[in-house]
């Protein structure tokens, strides 16, 4: 049983778009890339449950106010962001397809330019 605290039941595409266009430049491409690779595979009608679990879980830990490392922190405050990204990455690597990654990059040159 999960509880309110725990990140899945943090995430919200509300939450998900308010802190990534709030720290978009302190966090990095590198950053919301993988962030905005979850993202897209998890909207795919055929990414199974399990990996939209491990997804929806990574990016509420992403959005949630309070982790391990500030995200106000001066490019320290990404690093536990990033692995945890990351980690996720390598789970549901094989939905990270070229259509995920084609929108990711197409957000990115939208932002970064």
């Amino acid at each position: 049983m999960t509880s309110p605290s725990e990140p899945t039941n943090n995430y919200s595409d509300k939450s998900f778009w308010a802190k990534v266009r709030k720290y978009a430049k302190a966090a990095g491409a590198e950053v919301l890339e993988k962030a905005l690779w979850l993202y897209y595979a998890a909207q795919k009608p055929e990414t199974p449950k399990w990996a939209k679990t491990i997804i929806y879980g990574t990016l509420g830990y992403f959005i949630l106010p309070l982790d391990a490392v500030p995200d106000l922190t001066p490019v320290v405050g990404y690093v536990d962001d990033l692995g945890a990204l990351l980690a996720a990455v390598g789970m549901v690597a094989m939905f990270i397809d070229a259509e995920v990654r084609q929108k990711a990059a197409e957000k990115l040159k939208e932002w970064f330019g």
